[in-house]
């Protein structure tokens, strides 16, 4: 059996895959496995999964003005014609799409070749990418009630996300992972892999109201973090304070799962699948998702996760100090509304999405 991945771009598409990978190499049969797309992202992840990376162009499908909208439609021509001889060398017995435009051509093939597909999106609101498929694919995974209404209802069903098991494995000691004392309650910022410049600027200007209180890892993107260090060392007015900020370019897996263990609040953007790791450790969220104009899907994230009382929305252009700082404590120091907010935040997401759709697609391979 030849099982295909594809679907990338940023790690809120790559990473699930590699969840659902994961659990097929677990399994009893052992499929050749294949990832698809311009570039494998993660090279030694896909080695360290049995994935073999095969090339294929794609361009943006940009919804705003764009000289690069002219060249992008060659690449996509391109990468339709590289996936169609491509796709018909391997002959995978089912395709797995994550989304993003790394997938059209891949998807489009995949109709004219007759290969089934399967879909997952991540999204409240789907992205074009699976809307494309959603038709010809035989089976489409939602991680929010709110997008199934998107897709045929007879095929559609609501699984949550995939997750690695790095990241939701138990881990007894998660201070001593962090090289952090646990004496003091812990809040975890993140603003993705990229970065979050508005985010960080704004907890730099909260630390000397936050740090009397809490110890503070801060993961800020690759780049930003020497220049942050310097301004958080003129910000903060008590220098016996700063060694309650910790912060940090890039995390692995198991820091990833050691901060959602040790945090007692995440502040986070609102990217699926952090919101969904966020969601399987039970932890209480502030989310400030990247406005509408940037991103149309984060805004419908936040709001989506929010109305189940696990987390708080704090939109971009109403950030401030005061309000976010105000919001912590208002958190922090309510028992009751902590427990509530964490309740509803481990009822959320089901545990079990990355078996559900590698038996899924064990099951499309082994039909075709």
């Amino acid at each position: 059996m030849h099982i295909l991945f594809v679907g990338g771009g940023t790690g809120g598409h790559f990473y699930p895959l590699m969840a659902v990978a994961e659990s097929i190499n677990e399994q009893s049969q052992k499929p050749t496995l294949y990832y698809m797309g311009p570039a494998p992202y993660n090279a030694e992840m896909l080695k360290a999964h049995n994935i073999k990376y095969i090339y294929c162009p794609a361009g943006k499908l940009r919804i705003y003005p764009s000289i690069q909208n002219f060249f992008d439609f060659f690449r996509n021509a391109a990468g339709l014609f590289v996936a169609i001889i491509k796709l018909f060398w391997i002959y995978p017995d089912v395709i797995f799409s994550k989304g993003g435009y790394t997938s059209v051509p891949v998807l489009l093939a995949a109709k004219l070749l007759l290969i089934p597909v399967v879909i997952h999106d991540s999204d409240a609101v789907p992205g074009r990418a699976s809307l494309l498929a959603k038709n010809f694919a035989r089976y489409v995974a939602v991680s929010y009630q709110e997008a199934a209404k998107f897709f045929p209802a007879d095929k559609t069903a609501l699984t949550g996300i995939p997750i690695r098991k790095v990241i939701t494995s138990e881990i007894k000691d998660p201070f001593s992972i962090l090289g952090i004392t646990d004496d003091l309650p812990l809040i975890y910022v993140t603003g993705g892999s990229s970065g979050a410049e508005r985010v960080n600027n704004l907890i730099l200007r909260c630390l000397d109201e936050l740090l009397p209180h809490y110890r503070i890892f801060h993961q800020v993107g690759s780049g930003y973090k020497a220049e942050l260090v310097i301004t958080a060392q003129a910000l903060i007015s008590n220098p016996e304070l700063l060694n309650r900020y910790f912060i940090a370019e890039y995390l692995d897996g198991q820091t990833i799962n050691a901060l959602l263990t040790a945090a007692k609040l995440i502040i986070s953007r609102a990217g699926s699948t952090t919101i969904f790791e966020i969601a399987l450790h039970g932890k209480p969220s502030i989310i400030i998702p990247i406005p509408e104009d940037v991103s149309r899907d984060q805004l419908s994230n936040a709001y989506a996760y929010a109305k189940t009382g696990a987390a708080t929305v704090i939109e971009e252009p109403n950030m401030t100090e005061t309000l976010l700082t105000n919001e912590i404590n208002s958190i922090m120091n309510s028992p009751t509304r902590y427990a509530e907010m964490s309740a509803a935040a481990k009822a959320y997401s089901p545990s079990d999405a990355a078996n559900n759709i590698a038996n899924i697609l064990l099951k499309v391979g082994t039909e075709h």
